[in-house]
């Protein structure tokens, strides 16, 4: 169960409550309903995400599967397994992701590069010069500051969903266990 009742109706502001009336319901939007003045430009960080980048999609979903593991969030590995796949990412990308084996030889030097990227992001405050170095062959200055854009937003979404018990919603469970990743 959810560490937060869902906030009062009467305690969101109209343009807020507009702005979700948007969305399907779920426990998530809910809960971000709690802080009016940031669920706006929370879920604007998200839509940009994923339509403003230059950093591919699927290095994206190597990102997320990566901090959601690493931040055992159980609830945003259920949403990204499916959409890493579409995005390319197959079974056995995600395994050593799942393993956090990061250093993995069976990685393509590319995946390895953003996935030690992103695990050296989620376990500290710096990245290792030799992670920087091995991710910046592959990625341009602008991708890798939105890689690190990525990774921030879904530590902090993963923090959110950890701390505060967000429940899958049926749509999201309809697609646990697809492949094991149930947190």
């Amino acid at each position: 169960m959810t560490r937060l009742p869902d906030p009062d109706a009467n305690d969101i502001p109209e343009d807020v409550a507009r702005f979700l009336a948007a969305f399907p319901p779920d426990p998530m939007f809910k809960t971000l309903a709690h802080s009016p003045s940031t669920v706006q430009p929370f879920i604007g960080l998200a839509q940009a995400l994923y339509t403003s980048l230059e950093l591919p999609l699927r290095a994206r979903e190597l990102a997320i599967l990566t901090v959601a593991e690493g931040e055992q969030c159980g609830f945003v590995l259920t949403q990204h397994v499916p959409l890493s796949q579409a995005a390319g990412v197959d079974d056995a990308t995600r395994e050593p992701i799942k393993k956090r084996d990061h250093t993995n030889p069976a990685l393509s030097q590319y995946d390895r590069a953003v996935i030690q990227f992103a695990a050296e992001v989620v376990a500290g405050p710096r990245v290792s010069d030799e992670v920087f170095a091995a991710a910046g062959e592959f990625l341009s200055a602008r991708e890798l500051v939105e890689l690190l854009h990525v990774c921030g937003y879904y530590w902090t979404f993963s923090r959110l969903c950890t701390v505060l018990d967000v429940q899958l919603t049926q749509m999201y469970s309809e697609l646990q266990g697809a492949d094991g990743w149930t947190g």
